[in-house]
């Protein structure tokens, strides 16, 4: 029977521990949250020799154990709690072989936590390079731990790496110092008071917002003989720790690195100049933007006409040939055209979060949120705001976790509040299949208008957010006075293997999320299009039959009257016609409109509720996009999906919060449900008014 430790993957940020438990876990990873906290946590198997498995948690990046945010308070809470279920048996401590002066200081700390504690130096390929060489032996005396020298880049010292942790049992756990010298008469008094615990992590919770055990702050005012602390001189006393750490950083690293600058070969400093520029850097930065939109468009195209034709194929071949009758309905009309809805965009997904993976891991998305603080300032907003807006990118519900990093509740506030004005990944299927519908196939200057078109609706969203930031700005009367800091990683070629992961996560994650919501809506939907009350629905076949008596329709017109029929005296086209004054106005119909409410639970429903709504009926063999492209204005004439109701579809859903999920954070994050209603009614009025006034301006 094999066994199974924990490990606790820790580090800086930037220093490469993503890649190093990507290497690690493989495909054996999966995320989710910390109970009860908005954080992420990622973890997964890894198999050691001898038949150990390894559980690795991968913690959120921190600089050290002086915790600033929520996500650095999970590492403390989870290296305190000894009786936690994730509590590692050995710490693997990430470090950057470039940085690795600053990556020691929360090294040191854990260490005097007494976990057995492994020290990876990461990037070893960039040594000589950089004119770096180290005295490992030396190292691991001074430091009392085991170095991994590994190169996630070049597959290098990976398997010493588990091996190590294998053998964790034979690490040493005595701490690289005696923090305590700092005041020795403050520490001996903790010791007496509480003679069983140790010393550091009492020093933890005294100077942390965190919990060890039922031991609180409260605790040690109720000690007798124990004379707590000002919260000035706690503070004061944190400096003279973080001070003698590196006293014995400086003094290890004087005889352990060397560093021939002579040898050091650096781009960087002439890169940073170009791609932060003030003038060139936006220009860069929109010219890949422009690249990336345009590949979208012309690299998925193939896969998705196939996956389109795929799935009207299988529904028709499920109709021809399973027992007519309401499961065989239901499954080719609402199963398979709803889902056929969703999966249609998974290349284009794929290839957006191939993109944004490329940009991070190469080092250029840190240059971008520099670059946008610029212009981020002038609006009010905190510079760490950007990070949230350029995340919402992919997703509106992590990029509003990641305003827990904003320090100041109003800036926050304001970032929470605009962020879904962003374009996320689930607006994506929308744009995209009325962009092909109104958006003619041309070029200019290389870039098609379609491609054009997307990266305008980004661009409108992303001014959305900063326009709206800068009136709640001006509402709120914020006087921030927060400063803006970002670290500059340094430049490197993406990993394949990181990118690919990224992608397969991110694009499963979606996918299934989006699934479960469209099986479960395209049901419902299916039962309300498929039944209906009354006599025009019960006797459609008759009273469609003596209205066109006249007409010599064949039997498969006859046929398509009926089930129009019947569609919109079904339960669902009542509820829709019952709308459609609302929205008509905007140039849509009834099913338009029914897709818009169902699209409340997620936008992306918007396509595999009108897959559902066309397929109910309908014998053809054809794609989603030709039943939408034949649609027929009642009222006006002509296609339905024209120039006109289309921007005004594409504006309604840059504008409108169509999001429960979103919502729902929002009142997590907030603690209220007051913000996420008032950004229901003025994100919803908003995009209805545009909606309006865009139609009636293109009619």
């Amino acid at each position: 029977m094999s066994k199974q430790i924990n490990v606790a993957l820790i580090g800086n940020p930037n220093t490469g521990k993503t890649s190093v438990f990507n290497a690690l876990t493989g495909l054996n990873q999966k995320v989710g949250n910390y109970p009860g906290i908005t954080v992420e946590k990622k973890e997964g198997i890894c198999k050691l020799p001898r038949g150990v498995k390894a559980h690795i948690i991968d913690l959120p990046g921190t600089y050290s154990l002086n915790a600033s945010s929520l996500d650095e308070n999970v590492v403390i809470e989870l290296l305190l709690n000894k009786k936690g279920k994730d509590y590692p048996d050995v710490a693997v401590v990430v470090s950057d072989v470039e940085n690795l002066k600053r990556n020691l200081l929360l090294f040191t700390q854990i260490k005097d936590l007494q976990i057995p504690t492994i020290l990876v130096i990461n990037m070893s390929d960039r040594m000589a390079y950089k004119g770096i060489s180290l005295d490992l032996d030396y190292l691991e005396k001074e430091l009392n731990t085991k170095i991994a020298l590994i190169s996630t880049r070049k597959k290098m010292g990976i398997t010493e790496l588990k091996e190590l942790i294998t053998n964790y049992k034979e690490l040493s756990i005595k701490p690289c110092l005696d923090a305590s010298t700092i005041d020795e008469t403050y520490f001996n008094n903790l010791k007496k008071a509480f003679p069983n615990q140790l010393l550091y992590k009492l020093w933890l919770v005294i100077t942390q917002d965190v919990n060890f055990g039922k031991t609180d702050r409260t605790t040690f005012d109720k000690v007798e003989d124990f004379k707590t602390k000002s919260k000035v001189d706690l503070k004061r006393l944190q400096q003279k720790e973080t001070i003698k750490r590196y006293q014995f950083i400086n003094q290890t690293l004087k005889k352990g690195q060397t560093i021939d600058l002579k040898s050091a070969k650096d781009l960087r400093i002439k890169l940073d100049r170009i791609l932060t520029h003030k003038v060139w850097g936006y220009l860069i930065f929109g010219v890949i933007l422009l690249t990336i939109f345009q590949a979208i468009y012309d690299w998925s195209s193939i896969p998705m006409d196939f996956i389109d034709g795929a799935f009207a194929s299988l529904s028709e071949w499920t109709k021809n040939t399973l027992p007519a009758g309401a499961f065989t309905n239901l499954l080719a009309e609402g199963i398979i055209s709803g889902l056929g809805g969703i999966v249609i965009f998974i290349p284009q997904i794929a290839f957006l979060f191939l993109f944004i993976s490329i940009l991070e891991e190469s080092g250029y998305m840190s240059r971008v949120v520099f670059l946008m603080d610029r212009i981020m300032r002038r609006f009010g907003l905190s510079g760490k705001s950007v990070v949230p807006l350029i995340s919402g990118t992919a997703c509106a519900i992590p990029a509003i976790m990641a305003t827990r990093n904003i320090e100041s509740w109003k800036e926050r506030l304001i970032t929470i509040l605009v962020t879904p004005f962003t374009t996320c990944s689930a607006r994506l299927p929308v744009y995209l299949i009325i962009i092909a519908l109104v958006i003619p196939e041309g070029r200019i200057l290389g870039l098609s208008y379609q491609a054009l078109t997307l990266m305008l609706l980004y661009l409108i969203g992303f001014g959305a957010a900063v326009g709206s930031a800068w009136i709640l700005n001006k509402i709120l009367k914020i006087k921030s006075k927060s400063f803006f800091v970002v670290e500059m990683p340094n430049y490197k070629l993406p990993l394949f293997k990181n990118v690919a992961l990224t992608v397969l996560e991110k694009t499963k994650a979606f996918v299934f999320g989006a699934g479960k919501i469209i099986l479960a809506i395209s049901i419902v939907l299916w039962f309300l299009a498929s039944y209906g009350p009354g006599e025009s629905f019960n006797n459609a076949d008759d009273i469609v039959t003596e209205q066109y008596a006249s007409e010599n329709l064949n039997e498969n017109e006859l046929e398509q009257k009926i089930a129009s029929h019947k569609l919109e005296h079904s339960f669902i086209g009542i509820a829709g016609h019952a709308i459609e004054p609302a929205i008509r106005p905007l140039g849509y119909d009834w099913k338009i409109g029914i897709a818009i409410v169902s699209s409340f639970a997620a936008r992306e429903v918007f396509v595999g509720t009108l897959a559902t709504i066309y397929s109910v009926g309908n014998d053809e063999e054809e794609t989603i996009k030709n039943r939408m492209a034949g649609e027929v204005n009642p009222i006006l004439g002509g296609p339905l999906f024209n120039f006109a109701s289309g921007i005004s579809l594409l504006l309604f859903y840059a504008f409108a919060m169509q999001c429960m999920s979103t919502l729902a954070i929002v009142k997590k994050e907030t603690n209220s449900w007051k913000w996420p209603i008032y950004q229901l009614v003025i994100m919803s009025a908003f995009a209805y008014i545009v909606a309006l006034v865009a139609f009636q301006v293109l009619k």
